[in-house]
């Protein structure tokens, strides 16, 4: 069986570059926009009070519901990932305190954890 964890190397990485961190604050950002948006769209969504569409929209509520709470928390962990890179934090795993590989980084700009810790605590659920 291989243990090998996807993006778990033992060597150093090297820092990321400015360019790099300018580029990825670029992403969050937009993701933040998309997020806020997307959240503006649902509140604005209109509410029905005629029993039968409601009865009909229960559906579409509950995946409205479910799909605010996601943007909710996607879009709190793009403000953590902004304040980190604000405060110079960003880049680090919150447990281990390595640095996350770039490549990750690029994939989820927020990841709070490096690719092993972050298989950790999925097997820990």
């Amino acid at each position: 069986m291989n243990n090998q964890i996807i993006g778990d190397r033992d060597t150093r990485l090297p820092p990321l570059s400015p360019e790099d961190l300018a580029a990825l604050r670029d992403n969050l950002r937009e993701q933040r926009l998309f997020r806020e948006e997307q959240l503006r769209q649902i509140a604005a969504y209109p509410s029905r009070t005629d029993e039968s569409i409601q009865r009909r929209s229960a559906a579409q509520t509950e995946v409205r519901v479910k799909l605010a709470a996601s943007a909710r928390m996607v879009l709190a962990d793009v403000e953590a990932a902004l304040d980190r890179i604000a405060e110079g934090r960003y880049g680090n795993c919150h447990l281990c305190r390595r640095a996350i590989d770039r490549e990750r980084l690029v994939i989820v700009p927020q990841a709070r954890y490096c690719a092993r810790c972050q298989q950790v605590r999925e097997a820990g659920r």
